[in-house]
């Protein structure tokens, strides 16, 4: 009954080690608590909140950096209830980096008064912490906990600033949007759960395996992806997306279409190639969950695509890009092959760089004009070169022309589709037809993406400043400091887009040791 001393000693010396691959989490909640603290002090508002926030980050971004370069790993952590492997180290790496862009987004815009920064500061910290478990959970009761972690928070994000009217619509739309997706999501867990006796998802895949795919197993796995599709807002639950990022503030929306989506995709890798990694033949994986993923990616790229043509307001505009871009992003994690795996994870970080910068580029442009439309950015080229010039090498890399990191992006991830059509047994026709048909539409998609991300390229280049407006000057509604800070993020962002396009070296080196959990 009781434990003996080697037990305990066993105990100890295993709580240590996770506490040591928990190092990143521990920072952020050191944050959180301290945060708290300052905000209950009578002058608390007047500490900058933001600068302590985001030297929590960095901290908790140093720790995920030197534990991706030590390359050991500890495994399961805390009773199996976490895992350690590469995969979910590189993408705590990742997620930390996006935050603290966003972190440093929002110190440049001065999105929040100094009363209600630490409230900000402290949502976006039990966000990412939340997206951090999300990507190491290993047992569903955690994959639970982890996504309401992650989600709970970006509600509230959501409002801010707190005295804007459209952003606590924006937030109560997501708030019940999101409750009737994690009810989604649990309630096929608990079918998984109640089926096999487990939770454990090393345990549920060999349990899995060995029953097969039968009716209570794939109504809890669509239940279940169903619930994580809403987070990476794929069709049919897309429909959250753009009105509550046309709803938040620039930054904000920023966060969701990047960390979120982030840690969205990777779990859904982690349960696919955790399958997949059982090389079980009489599945065929690709073909009974690979092509119905394919063709929902599809739709969702076909739907985001469409759905952008009309918009006028910028922030909608980029809404359903990133919904065209989830559909490119499930394609890959549809193809669940050693050679697709490496190339969604380069995607992702290419998409977290250009994508975050197009939402910054928006936020410059909402500081200076205060507007978020079409007719904002007119003539932008000949008020203020530099932003217009760098909204476009973020507006051209997400459409995926060369040498731009989207164009590495999209080549790996089309070159994967086209490699599983390849591949595909000889007695399974309609599986190579089926790759090389998704393939065909995602080629299409990225045509239909031209219209719109360079109809916003016309209007800043080619047509003329607002009459009565001097050419060299803009109707500035912020402070030159806040917008000189926003070019430096700016140039940094297209810096780093242009460069991860030229030299592909350290993005797929970062990809190759993530893949290395399930190759």
């Amino acid at each position: 009954m009781f434990p003996t001393p080697a037990q305990l000693e066993a105990l100890n010396w295993s709580l240590g080690s996770s506490l040591l691959q928990f190092l990143p989490e521990i920072a952020l909640c050191l944050g959180i608590v301290t945060l708290l603290l300052l905000r209950m002090l009578p002058k608390g508002e007047q500490v900058a909140t933001g600068i302590l926030a985001l030297a929590f980050v960095l901290v908790a971004g140093v720790a995920a950096a030197l534990q991706v370069m030590g390359g050991t790993y500890a495994g399961s952590i805390f009773q199996g209830m976490l895992t350690a492997d590469a995969f979910a180290t590189v993408f705590r790496l990742v997620l930390l980096c996006g935050t603290l862009l966003v972190m440093v987004l929002i110190q440049a815009s001065r999105l929040s008064e100094p009363w209600e920064a630490a409230d900000l500061q402290v949502l976006l910290l039990g966000s990412t912490l939340g997206m951090l478990l999300m990507v190491q959970a290993q047992h569903l009761l955690m994959l639970f906990i982890a996504v309401e972690m992650a989600g709970v928070p970006a509600y509230a994000l959501a409002a801010f600033p707190k005295q804007r009217s459209v952003g606590s619509e924006a937030a109560l739309k997501f708030a019940v949007f999101g409750a009737a997706a994690s009810g989604v999501m649990l309630y096929g867990i608990s079918l998984l759960t109640a089926t096999f006796g487990t939770g454990y998802l090393p345990n549920l895949v060999n349990a899995i395996a060995q029953r097969g795919l039968d009716l209570p197993v794939l109504a809890g796995l669509t239940l279940l992806l169903l619930g994580l599709g809403f987070k990476l807002s794929i069709v049919p639950v897309h429909f959250w997306c753009p009105d509550v990022f046309e709803g938040s503030a620039a930054e904000i929306a920023g966060f969701l279409a990047t960390a979120s989506k982030l840690a969205a995709a990777a779990l859904f890798l982690r349960l696919l190639h955790s399958l997949q990694a059982l090389q079980i033949e009489a599945w065929n994986l690709p073909l009974t969950v690979g092509l119905p993923l394919g063709i929902i990616a599809a739709l969702t790229m076909t739907v985001g695509n469409l759905a952008a043509f009309g918009q006028s307001n910028l922030q909608r505009l980029l809404a359903y890009s990133t919904i065209a871009h989830a559909g490119y992003i499930l394609l890959g994690i549809a193809v669940i092959s050693s050679t697709s795996l490496p190339a969604v994870l380069f995607y992702l970080v290419a998409y977290l760089f250009m994508n975050f910068g197009a939402f910054a580029a928006v936020t410059w442009v909402r500081q200076a004009t205060g507007r978020v439309d079409l007719e904002a950015v007119r003539g932008l080229v000949f008020r203020h070169p530099a932003p217009a010039v760098l909204f476009t090498v973020f507006l051209a890399s997400l459409l995926g022309l060369p040498p731009l990191v989207g164009f590495a992006a999209k080549f790996q991830l089309f070159q994967a589709v086209y490699q599983a059509g390849q591949a595909a047994p000889p007695e399974w026709p309609a599986l190579k037809m089926g790759w090389w048909t998704l393939l065909a539409i995602a080629l299409l998609n990225t045509v239909l993406s031209a219209y719109y991300y360079l109809r916003v390229v016309r209007r800043m280049m080619l047509d003329e400043p607002p009459v009565g407006e001097p050419a060299a000057l803009a109707p500035v509604a912020s402070s030159p400091e806040r917008l000189g800070g926003l070019l430096v993020l700016l140039l940094l962002l297209g810096v780093l887009v242009v460069l991860s396009g030229i030299y592909w070296h350290p993005l797929l080196l970062l990809s190759q040791i993530a893949a290395q959990t399930f190759i």
